[in-house]
C-alpha cells in the first residue's frame, strides 16, 4: 500500500467511525479525524497512531457549524494534498412522531446528517479526484446511512428522511463522478450496538444488534475495491430471533 494514502473520517472518536479509522490505520493510511469531544478525539488519535496510521490530524468540531466544515477539508488538504477515502460517519438521531417532533430537532438532523455530508463531499471532490488520478484503486466515499432510509419506521420519520437523502446523494455521486475514479457507497444498517442505539435497548437488547465490527468489515471491503467497481448501497439487516420471527408470521 503506497505511503501517501490518506482519509478523512467524521465521527471518529468512537463506535463505527473509530472502528473504520482503525482499519485504515492498520493499512498505513494518514488520517484526518474529527468529532465534537476534543479529549476523546485526542485519545482516538493516539489509538490510531498506535494502530499504524502514518500521521493523524485531529480536528475537533461540530458538524452543524457551517464555518467548521470548510476548515476541516482545508486542514486535510494542507497536511496531505489529496484524499483517497472520505468516511461520512457523523450523525445525530431523534425519535418522535411527525405530529410532535420539535423543529429544532428536525433542523439539527438536517444540518448534521445531510447538509454536512454534502458540504464535505463537495469541498473534498477536488482532493478525491486527485487521489483517484492514475490509480487503479480509485478514491471512495463511505456514507453511514441507516436501514430507516430504505424501510420506514414509525417514530423515525425525519431521521429516516435524512438517511434516504444521503443514500440518494451517494447514488448521484456515482452517476456524476465514477468515471473519474471517485465512487461511493451508502451503508444502511439496522440497529448497531453503539451508544446511539441505547434508547431502544429496552425493546432490542444489545445481543440482537449488529456488532460494530461487522459494519467496519463491510467498509473495509468496500475501501479495498478497485475504482472499476461501483456499489451504491449496502443494506445490513439484523438476524431476528426465533421468537421475533414467529411474531411476524400472519
Amino acid at each position: 500500500m503506497p505511503a501517501e494514502l490518506s482519509a478523512l473520517v467524521t465521527g471518529a472518536s468512537r463506535g463505527i467511525g473509530l472502528a473504520i479509522a482503525e482499519s485504515l490505520a492498520r493499512r498505513g493510511f494518514a488520517l484526518t479525524v474529527t468529532a465534537r469531544d476534543a479529549e476523546r478525539l485526542r485519545a482516538a488519535g493516539k489509538r490510531l497512531r498506535d494502530a499504524g496510521a502514518r500521521a493523524v490530524v485531529a480536528a475537533p468540531g461540530d458538524m452543524s457549524d457551517e464555518d467548521f466544515l470548510p476548515r476541516l477539508v482545508a486542514d486535510h488538504a494542507e497536511a496531505f494534498h489529496a484524499m483517497h477515502a472520505l468516511v461520512l460517519n457523523a450523525g445525530v438521531g431523534s425519535a418522535g412522531q411527525i405530529a410532535e417532533l420539535p423543529q429544532r430537532r428536525v433542523d439539527k438532523m438536517v444540518a448534521v446528517n445531510l447538509r454536512a455530508p454534502f458540504v464535505l463531499l463537495q469541498r473534498s471532490l477536488p482532493l478525491l479526484r486527485a487521489g483517484a488520478y492514475g490509480r487503479y484503486e480509485g478514491a471512495r466515499v463511505i456514507a453511514l446511512a441507516s436501514i430507516t432510509g430504505v424501510f420506514s419506521e414509525a417514530g423515525l420519520a425525519m431521521y429516516g428522511a435524512t438517511k434516504a437523502a444521503l443514500i440518494s446523494l451517494i447514488e448521484t455521486l456515482n452517476l456524476e463522478e465514477a468515471a473519474t475514479g471517485v465512487s461511493g457507497t451508502a451503508i444502511a444498517p439496522d440497529y448497531v450496538e453503539t451508544d446511539m442505539s441505547m434508547w431502544i435497548r429496552d425493546r432490542i437488547p444489545a445481543n440482537q444488534m449488529i456488532p460494530v465490527a461487522d459494519i467496519s468489515l463491510v467498509a473495509e471491503c468496500l475501501l479495498s475495491l478497485s475504482g472499476r467497481s461501483v456499489i451504491s448501497k449496502v443494506v445490513v439487516s439484523r438476524a431476528l430471533s426465533p421468537d421475533v420471527r414467529c411474531e411476524r408470521i400472519p
